[in-house]
């Protein structure tokens, strides 16, 4: 019987042998689609331009040997099985296996778990073959402790089946396919893989994970910091062979309930990494000085980006951020570009502070503390000295301008990577267009940097007349319209995460606005919101809610209006049939409903 099958094997190897391998591209030049046969010779990645013509045939050859290698593989699952002699075999890469991950995985025992690892769970101890998991997201989002959760809670015989392969940056695919095959031919079925994106031909190689081990039965669990080139090794090898979660967003609910750190303020301070918890997390986080935030932007999102597209710069990913990139300023370019993103919404805070309505607010909340500077300014003259101060400045230190490409390229690219998101904002005067502003997943980055913003502001020489309490006093005031206007965005964002089949935007009138409107198309309704930086219930917060033209504009657009709220940081009531609700309990009940 075995020897039918090791012919029928050998004569399926010859005529494999027979048909092209590799895949079909294709790429669009001034609007024309040209082929290309693209394959691997000696690990090189090759790519061969066909003819159009040409195209349907080869597809057929390249589909007819993909089928034979299918029907390869399951005669090969017939053939028994030789036990191989164990034998001492020296790991290249780092590998963890029975009391010392036990050692490694017991010390986040008593963490507690972000909703992910349920996912990861049922990955692990599911009957799902052939797929690998991802575990996608920038560094201090909790990917290894997730791993080392698993490995906490797995069975003493599960554990002896499981091993954790730490990469270094000289480590190449050829060493891990080694250790996977001693680990394979050994039993081992759990395989955690962390830091795996440092390699540099794993963007080029990833499908050695899903074609070669998952399929033979072994759950492959994937993580690294250069989440960006999980993004193209999924478009380039993976495939539809995997599952992912993103762990770059940590919502509010996770950030209290993991870290045992509750409000809102804390949240917007200091939120955005599971790195620290307890006590000391102020003093220690990574947003807790605008230094500690610079060098996250700079490892965590600048070289993140950087590395992946050097790995796979031949595809043509750089653009028009090749040059930038051969004069070793794209890592410059980038940190720029998310600070740029900050100034752009710190322009916003500070130019609709001291020009708008609100200043008469902050004009009358000062004076009564005695200060009259917000009577004094030359409004004009300080918007135009604030728009120079929050300035992408050093611009003749680049050999390469920065310009209106580069930004929106590189603006792809962190959204891409969960960092950035958009923000829709519409409005009443159009019935289709929309616009966007841009909110930052990591309210913590976002709040250093405009802090550290704030800071430079004061030291402008109209400021620098003040005593320091007038200083303080507008410290905090400026302060405070940034946290209202991140704690908008972070409700927009948080809402929109937990309601994917909702459309939830800022709805703009010609006087006024809702801060938030959620729209299901299904049930054609809609309701909503105020987001108020308060403690206290005012009137004028909800004046909008119940203007009845702007009701029935809203209503005539979306359907019938099923609640109008008001999100605040006081306490939860209802107030002339307006529904006031606590922001902390809004945002962790978005959790409990998703």
């Amino acid at each position: 019987m075995s020897s039918d099958i090791l012919t029928q094997i050998a004569n399926l190897e010859k005529e494999i042998s027979t048909y092209p391998i590799g895949s079909i591209t294709q790429k669009q030049v001034n609007g024309n689609t040209y082929y290309y046969h693209r394959y691997s010779v000696n690990g090189k990645r090759k790519e061969t331009y066909i003819p159009k013509e040409n195209v349907d045939v080869l597809r057929q050859q390249i589909e007819q040997r993909k089928a034979l290698e299918a029907k390869l593989k399951e005669l090969k699952k017939l053939v028994p099985k030789q036990k191989v002699p164990d034998k001492q075999h020296n790991f290249i890469t780092s590998v963890r296996t029975g009391d010392a991950l036990r050692s490694y995985s017991n010390a986040v025992r008593h963490f507690k778990k972000r909703s992910s690892y349920q996912q990861l769970h049922d990955y692990v101890h599911g009957n799902t073959a052939d797929r690998v998991f991802i575990l996608f997201g920038l560094r201090r989002t909790g990917k290894t402790t997730l791993m080392r959760q698993i490995l906490a809670d797995m069975s003493d015989a599960d554990l002896r089946k499981a091993a954790f392969i730490q990469v270094a940056p000289d480590n190449t695919l050829a060493d891990v396919n080694k250790d996977l095959k001693y680990l394979e031919r050994n039993g081992y079925k759990y395989i955690f893989i962390d830091e795996v994106t440092l390699m540099a031909d794993f963007i080029e190689g990833a499908a050695l994970f899903s074609d070669v081990f998952a399929t033979c039965g072994m759950k492959i669990i994937l993580s690294g910091t250069d989440s960006l080139g999980f993004l193209f090794s999924e478009d380039d090898q993976l495939y539809d062979r995997y599952f992912q979660v993103h762990t770059t967003h940590i919502p509010y609910r996770e950030f209290e309930e993991i870290l045992s750190i509750k409000g809102i303020d804390e949240y917007i301070r200091y939120g955005g990494t599971m790195s620290l918890s307890g006590i000391h997390y102020n003093e220690t986080s990574t947003f807790a000085s605008k230094e500690s935030t610079d060098e996250y932007v700079d490892s965590a999102i600048a070289k993140n980006i950087q590395h992946s597209l050097r790995c796979y710069q031949y595809e043509g990913h750089f653009r028009n951020l090749r040059q930038l990139y051969e004069h070793n300023e794209l890592t410059n370019a980038i940190n720029r570009v998310v600070e740029h993103i900050n100034k752009a919404f710190m322009l916003k805070v500070l130019t609709d502070e001291f020009e708008s309505h609100d200043l008469g607010r902050s004009a009358a909340n000062l004076r009564k503390s005695g200060i009259d500077i917000l009577d004094k300014i030359d409004r004009t003259a300080l918007n135009e000295r604030i728009k120079t101060m929050l300035d992408i400045r050093n611009v003749s230190d680049l050999s390469v301008p920065l310009e209106e490409v580069h930004l929106h390229e590189i603006i792809e690219y962190l959204i891409k990577l969960d960092m950035v998101h958009k923000i829709v904002e519409r409005s009443s005067s159009s019935t289709s267009s929309k616009t966007y502003r841009l909110g930052v997943a990591q309210p913590g980055l976002r709040y250093a940097q405009a802090d550290a913003l704030v800071e430079t502001l004061m030291q402008d020489d109209l400021f620098d007349r003040l005593s320091l309490p007038e200083k303080n006093t507008v410290l905090e005031r400026i302060r405070n319209e940034i946290k209202g206007r991140m704690m908008e965005d972070i409700v927009l964002l948080e809402t929109q995460l937990a309601n994917p089949k909702k459309q939830v935007f800022a709805y703009h009138f010609d006087i006024g606005e809702f801060d938030m409107v959620v729209f299901d198309p299904k049930a054609a309704s809609c309701a909503i919101y105020e987001v108020k930086y308060s403690t206290e219930v005012v009137k004028a917060q909800y004046r909008h809610l119940i203007d009845e033209e702007k009701c029935e504009a809203t209503e005539f657009r979306f359907g019938p209006i099923t609640g109008k709220f008001v999100i605040y940081r006081g306490e939860t009531c209802m107030v002339d049939g307006i529904r006031y609700v606590n922001v902390e309990e809004y945002l962790k009940g978005l959790g409990e409903n998703c």
